[in-house]
């Protein structure tokens, strides 16, 4: 199984590419700041969708979405949380989040850096932004692959 995974839109274009490599997936998760109801449905109406609400959503978007949730998928569990705080501390907040769960993966964002690491066990996954190009380093967005009962993630970087 093949998930597309995405955070941190804003309400910006989502860029051809991405649209388009995330209709062959199984699957979409979102791990937050869509910014905008109309986001959440532009997603939902893609494929089978997962999402999380983030801290730049409002009260609209967060009727709409949990804060954070677990997936079991093909015999691997998958936490998704938006993240909170600095960027140099979200990997400890990401953590806490699900510290009273043993998980596969744990998809976050909010700091619109690109992350991919086993830690403990645990793939860390961060997609990065696909249209931010301010503070991401590149835009990007990532691809969780489920076979066997195991999870690997893979960051793609956007062509321009």
């Amino acid at each position: 199984m093949k998930i597309g995974v995405v955070s941190d839109t804003h309400s910006l274009l989502i860029p051809t590419e991405v649209i388009n490599a995330l209709n062959k997936m199984d699957m979409i998760i979102h791990a937050g700041d869509f910014c905008t109801p109309q986001d959440v449905e532009t997603f939902r109406r893609l494929k089978d969708f997962k999402g999380v609400y983030g801290n730049m959503d409002g009260a609209d978007v967060r009727k709409l979405l949990p804060r954070r949730e677990i997936l079991a998928i093909e015999g691997v569990t998958i936490g998704i949380f938006h993240g909170e705080g600095p960027k140099e501390r979200i990997l400890d907040a990401v953590r806490n989040a699900f510290k009273d769960r043993k998980l596969d993966a744990v998809v976050f964002g909010h700091s619109h850096q690109p992350f991919n690491e086993m830690i403990g066990g645990t793939l860390y996954f961060n997609p990065g932004s696909p249209n931010d190009m301010v503070r991401a380093p590149y835009r990007s967005y990532g691809i969780l692959e489920i076979g066997s009962g195991t999870v690997t993630g893979k960051i793609v970087k956007l062509k321009g």
